[in-house]
């Protein structure tokens, strides 16, 4: 009797022992908690998913650390609408100061570009930020929200691949400087990233766009100004980041861009930089938009990238198309022939030429 106890014990173990086995296929918890958070939304349940009817939506995101929901535009391709397991990159498209997250829906069809380009298109609203975790402001902490917050919104709730080397990002003016900051600080979340005619520089503008409400006045925080800046980050930069920056000849910024540019060649970090004729305006960045997209779609697929610079400014647009005047000789005039007579040239009044319009500054 004892025997037939001890074998039921024994069978009872053996089949507990089994099932351990069996659940222990799945990685322990202490082992999960070493993966990456994109790396764990690659298996996330679908039941995730927001169930998208339309090609735009409006969608607000918490925020921790800011204690407060953030607005989003949402873009998707026509193609998602079809519903199915297809995943899709994601552009991130950063807007200036003094707009807020409708700045490029109201001047570009972003459902449009999102299909044509196929990929999703997320607008964040930035507010007056310049997309940095403000050290005095707990209510403007943009890099945490940018870089952790929404990125991990976006892979739980839409169909996104999510690899760093499916994001890219960009902006104009504030967001230019945005793009690169979160970019260059979080290689390991943007492996694509862009700047039109973006504020590179903050140092160089101390009374401007509100920068020390955020940063403390630029007089008694030069510091932090510095350290906050684009520019100061060019040091720290490694390769393998696929960089795209642009700025017009009459921007502002032209002078900032220039310099940027010849920091990174020194630092010999490659990337794609051109200056052509533009001014701060969306004019400019609509034209510098398609460009960008261009560049991000080969880079998303995962194909090379070639990096070309042209510098192309008025005057030296004005110095390489000016045609030079051949000069013929003139026939000697027949003997006894009659002179011709010489009319005396007619002045004429200078056309009045119509005052330029004066663009507004805004970052």
């Amino acid at each position: 009797m004892k025997q037939r106890w001890l074998i039921s014990l024994t069978l009872v173990a053996l089949l507990v022992v089994g099932c351990r086995k069996q659940a222990g296929s799945e990685a322990p918890a202490s082992a999960s908690s070493s993966v990456s958070a994109s790396q764990q939304v690659e298996t996330v349940n679908n039941d995730s998913l927001v169930q998208v009817t339309q090609q735009q939506d409006t969608v607000e995101v918490p925020s921790a650390k800011m204690g407060r929901p953030i607005t989003n535009m949402v873009f998707v391709p026509e193609q998602y609408l079809k519903g199915g397991a297809e995943r899709y990159p994601v552009l991130y498209l950063l807007h200036g100061a003094d707009d807020n997250y409708m700045a490029w829906s109201n001047h570009v069809d972003l459902k449009q570009k999102a299909t044509q380009y196929g990929m999703i298109i997320v607008c964040p609203d930035g507010q007056d930020s310049w997309y940095f975790d403000s050290p005095i402001d707990p209510k403007m902490q943009f890099e945490t929200y940018v870089s952790k917050e929404l990125i991990e919104y976006m892979d739980i709730h839409y169909r996104t691949i999510a690899k760093a080397d499916k994001r890219a990002i960009t902006g104009m003016s504030m967001g230019g400087h945005g793009a690169l900051w979160l970019a260059w600080r979080h290689p390991d979340v943007f492996k694509h990233c862009g700047s039109m005619s973006g504020g590179v520089d903050i140092t160089k503008f101390p009374d401007s766009w509100n920068i020390d409400k955020r940063l403390g006045k630029y007089a008694s925080s030069r510091g932090v100004w510095a350290t906050h800046s684009v520019a100061s980050l060019v040091p720290m930069l490694k390769a393998g980041q696929n960089i795209i920056i642009d700025c017009g000849d009459r921007d502002f910024f032209f002078e900032v861009n220039m310099a940027l540019h010849q920091a990174l060649e020194a630092k010999g970090i490659a990337h794609d930089f051109t200056i052509r004729a533009g001014q701060h305006s969306w004019k400019y960045w609509e034209e510098s938009l398609e460009k960008h997209l261009n560049f991000f779609k080969q880079a998303l697929s995962g194909m090379p990238v070639k990096c070309n610079t042209s510098i192309v400014t008025r005057d030296k647009a004005a110095r390489t198309t000016e045609v030079k005047k051949i000069e013929t000789k003139k026939p000697e005039p027949q003997k006894d022939a009659p002179k011709p007579e010489v009319k005396k040239p007619e002045t004429q009044q200078a056309p009045e030429v119509a005052p330029q319009p004066v663009e507004k500054e805004a970052a």
